[in-house]
């Protein structure tokens, strides 16, 4: 009898260790390891649709990153005057004498910038210039016609944003035409467009393409390069115990009054080449 039982143990073992319910059990214990593993290891699986973060450029240089085509009569006109920084020297650049810098020259900055997604709308917080971007992606129209007329223009245009698969597309109009397009100074109309692409390739890196439609100014639409960000750890982000861009060791801000002894003496000076 104890013989008979004991031959019974390794069949009953068995269909305990083969049956689904088992199976399952065991598969969502591997599940859970992987996930705590990949977490652990940087590699979670993230949404391309969300790219909350404070993100910096790897490589800049201020411009859109490729040659600008041909400029029209009057994009020529629209440039005259305009001095670029030259042999260690400051041009006349708008920012230069506190006014704002403006899109895209903002975007193409060295300070980073932040990402804060909301359900109607996706903000972009920028270091320099405490600066706040909004993005509406509630469905509302581009302005046009009379309508973007009546609005006017604006140093950062007025922008609307939408998603294509898992690139946010986001279109920008009105854009005042004071404000530099770059660093060399280039212009554009306020009738000009420009569109703006952002994909997140993975946790910790975001893709930048701008495209500039001015047939005004220019024989052709101006296609800039890809650009990458990189997401910015907490602690490169975190000042005395505050956290964030606007909580930074400075405000960035050009205010008229400190500008000879803040902006000039802390950044502008110290940030020129020397011949």
């Amino acid at each position: 009898m104890r013989n008979r039982f004991i031959s019974v143990i390794p069949a009953f073992v068995a269909a305990l260790v083969l049956s689904p319910a088992c199976i399952a059990h065991a598969q969502d214990d591997k599940d859970k390891f992987k996930a705590r593993y990949e977490a652990l290891a940087g590699n979670k699986e993230f949404d391309p649709h969300d790219l909350s973060g404070i993100w910096t450029l790897t490589r800049n240089d201020h411009t859109l990153g490729t040659p600008a085509p041909p400029l029209t009569p009057a994009g020529v006109a629209a440039m005259a005057g305009r001095i670029v920084d030259a042999n260690g020297a400051s041009g006349n650049a708008p920012w230069y004498t506190c006014n704002p810098m403006g899109f895209p020259r903002l975007l193409n900055d060295d300070e980073p910038m932040e990402f804060i997604m909301l359900p109607n709308r996706i903000l972009q917080l920028f270091q320099w210039e405490h600066r706040i971007r909004l993005l509406w992606t509630d469905g509302r129209e581009l302005p046009s016609g009379e309508n973007l007329e009546n609005l006017g223009p604006a140093w950062y245009g007025h922008s609307v944003g939408k998603w294509d698969g898992n690139t946010l597309v986001v279109n920008t109009v009105g854009l005042d035409e004071r404000a530099w397009l770059d660093n060399q100074g280039h212009p554009k109309s306020f009738h000009a467009r420009i569109e703006e692409t952002w994909k997140r390739v993975d946790s910790n890196t975001l893709e930048l393409q701008l495209t500039l439609y001015d047939p005004e100014y220019y024989t052709a639409p101006y296609v800039g390069s890809r650009k990458t960000y990189k997401r910015m750890p907490d602690d490169a982000t975190t000042y005395f115990g505050w956290y964030g861009l606007f909580a930074g060791i400075t405000e960035g801000i050009c205010a008229p009054l400190n500008e000879v002894e803040g902006y000039n003496k802390g950044f502008r000076d110290p940030g020129q080449v020397k011949p």
